[in-house]
């Protein structure tokens, strides 16, 4: 995240954060190159001119964490293929098959940031689409997981299908004292024990962040919008049964649900914050947080590529397995099996609607 500014900076510093800039350039070249390659000179050249030839377009299927892996796998939906069942690229393992009739292709991302500079955002999860929507012959992206939840009317086991979502490791970190405010802010003082008042942390000021599509001018967001023709289709999903219990002794007091239209938010931290969540929700009327949401859809925003997020709420901030009598593990599980649920129900809608797309 960003720890410092150009402006009014000794040169060793400002010269430090030119040379980030520069890595990250090398590793975006790299990755580039990587693809291009691939149509070329790659090993697996022809394999994957086979797997586009022979099925597709494909749904991209993201996911994070080997928990949200295992609830696809167990579920027996994912069928492999039996020609090309599984293509290694760039050290992310692309597994090819079909749920419910449809060609699909799901790709773990790897949870780790690369890159995060004022003019540069790479992570493992940019990456991972960017390689999946170059090389294959996809339609579009659906990304599920699991994620934390920042509203009271969200509960452990529901399924949030955000319509927008931000990332709000993007701020500035402002001068002690510092009267400008163009942005939100998160004031450090507000938050001083027993009474509010000044801080020497000042404030986190929240920024859009850059992004660049084809055919238009960057723009700066602060809201990422999904596909709106694939929000539209997942409303239909409301129906979708949940799963309620983790085992034959226990169940969830309520029946999981699917929500709709609420705000997520990424971040390459992990929240477990109650004071930070609650600023979270107050301010930007944030649902869900997770770490991965937002890079995505950012990605298939700058592709022109469809994309769809479903979070499974597996936690709250500040919530510990002991108030809640539960593993957080049992909880990642079920939360993993719901969104999964209902990420398989969408793709089945998509069953006939299939174009393909030159990347």
């Amino acid at each position: 995240m960003m720890i410092g500014r150009r402006r009014g900076v000794v040169d060793g510093w400002r010269w430090g954060l030119w040379a980030v800039d520069l890595v990250g350039l090398l590793v975006m070249a790299a990755m580039l190159e990587e693809t291009a390659e691939l149509k070329i000179s790659h090993p697996l050249t022809g394999a994957v001119e086979r797997v586009n030839e022979r099925n597709g377009p494909f749904v991209g299927l993201l996911m994070t964490y080997p928990t949200e892996e295992i609830a696809l796998q167990v579920s027996g939906f994912f069928v492999p293929s039996s020609d090309f069942p599984l293509l290694e690229i760039a050290g992310r393992r692309f597994n090819i098959g079909k749920i419910k009739d449809v060609d699909v292709i799901y790709v773990m991302s790897g949870e780790q940031t690369i890159i995060l500079t004022p003019k540069l955002n790479l992570t493992e999860y940019g990456i991972t689409v960017q390689l999946l929507i170059d090389t294959f012959d996809v339609m579009g992206i659906v990304h599920y997981g699991i994620a934390g939840s920042c509203n009271d009317s969200l509960f452990i086991g529901d399924v949030s299908v955000p319509k927008y979502v931000a990332q709000t490791s993007s701020w500035k970190w402002k001068k002690f004292k510092s009267k400008e405010q163009t942005s939100p802010e998160l004031q450090f003082g507000d938050y001083n024990l027993p009474n509010k008042g000044e801080n020497l942390l000042a404030a986190l000021e929240f920024t859009p962040v850059q992004v660049y599509s084809s055919g238009r001018p960057m723009q700066e967001l602060f809201w990422l919008e999904t596909d709106p023709k694939w929000f539209n289709l997942a409303t239909q999903l409301q129906d979708v049964k949940l799963e309620q219990c983790l085992n034959d002794t226990y169940c969830l007091p309520e029946k999981p649900k699917v929500a709709y239209g609420l705000r997520g938010s990424s971040a390459d931290i992990f929240v477990d914050n109650a004071a930070y969540n609650d600023f979270l929700f107050k301010t930007f009327n944030i649902s869900t947080v997770d770490e991965e949401s937002a890079a995505v859809v950012m990605a298939c925003m700058s592709n022109n590529v469809p994309s769809v997020v479903f979070r499974g709420i597996s936690d709250k901030a500040g919530v510990g397995e002991s108030e809640t009598l539960l593993s957080s593990s049992s909880l990642r599980s079920l939360a993993a099996t719901n969104a999964v649920r209902v990420s398989v129900d969408f793709i089945a809608l998509l069953r006939g609607d299939g174009k393909r797309h030159d990347h």
